[in-house]
């Protein structure tokens, strides 16, 4: 199973030991990440409840959760949902559903760091639109060369992705609209900076976005470029997205094309 389950059983192994201890700190190799999230941090049963009661069953459950949040922008035709592929899409389905409201597919590619392509160095979006992170550039003496050659890659996959997921279909017009920006969870919040100067340049009157996780601090940067940030849970500290999913296997393509097929039939 994966998610926070099997840490937080060995946390709960760990804590008799350390009654008389207000901070656990732990060094070594604990297993995944169990070090980064126990070190330096307070430990107690509560804390731990909170993130059994607040990890999601999948993307499906997350929307469902996502949507409660967002209950004053249901049944207006001036708002429309935005899915990040591929993640993005169950959620979005879910949240576009329960507001009766559209649902549209806006692509963004992460730009990975080589042999760490978790950690995106930027991102790009329709529209020619790139956003690096000229910090993490400098500081990992990542070439121009290589930016220009991970840039064209993910270019072409872009564009792949986005003739294979629109079959052909328009994009719904975003002038003067609510756009409420979804994805599965932020990290580092690159992908959704790409995103947000992508639906700039289309003039909607109002972007908000809406995810179940996020860490604070990448939330409070997003304040900047956003007008609003819906989050069903902002925990601290953050490991990664998918650690409060019980279940987060990879969104195919067709489940993507499924879905979006499918919330255009019924705004049709």
């Amino acid at each position: 199973m994966r998610g926070l389950k099997p840490y937080l059983a060995a946390l709960e192994a760990f804590i008799p030991t350390f009654l008389n201890a207000r901070t656990m700190r732990l060094g070594g190799q604990c297993g995944c990440d169990f070090a980064r999230l126990a070190i330096g941090h307070r430990v107690s049963h509560t804390y731990i409840d909170v993130f059994r009661e607040t990890m999601f069953r999948d993307r499906t459950d997350a929307g469902q959760k996502l949507a409660a949040k967002l209950n004053k922008f249901a049944n207006r035709d001036d708002v429309l949902v935005l899915a990040l592929p591929r993640g993005g899409v169950p959620v979005a389905f879910e949240v576009a559903t329960r507001l009766n409201v559209p649902m549209d597919i806006l692509v963004v590619r992460k730009l990975g760091v080589p042999g760490r392509e978790e950690l995106a160095f930027g991102a790009i979006a329709s529209g020619e639109v790139t956003v690096l992170n000229h910090d993490l550039i400098r500081d990992i003496h990542l070439s121009n060369e290589v930016i220009a050659q991970i840039s064209s890659r993910e270019r072409k996959e872009l564009q792949r992705r986005q003739e294979a997921y629109r079959g052909g279909a328009e994009s719904l017009a975003l002038v003067g609209k609510t756009v409420i920006l979804i994805d599965d969870g932020i990290a580092t919040g690159a992908s959704m900076h790409a995103a947000i100067s992508a639906l700039r340049q289309q003039s909607p009157s109002k972007v908000v976005i809406a995810v179940p996780t996020a860490p604070p601090s990448t939330c409070e940067e997003l304040k900047t470029t956003a007008d609003e940030i819906v989050t069903v849970i902002m925990p601290e500290p953050f490991i990664a997205v998918g650690e409060f999913y019980e279940t987060f296997t990879q969104t195919s393509d067709e489940e993507v094309k499924r879905l979006f097929q499918s919330a255009r039939q019924r705004h049709t």
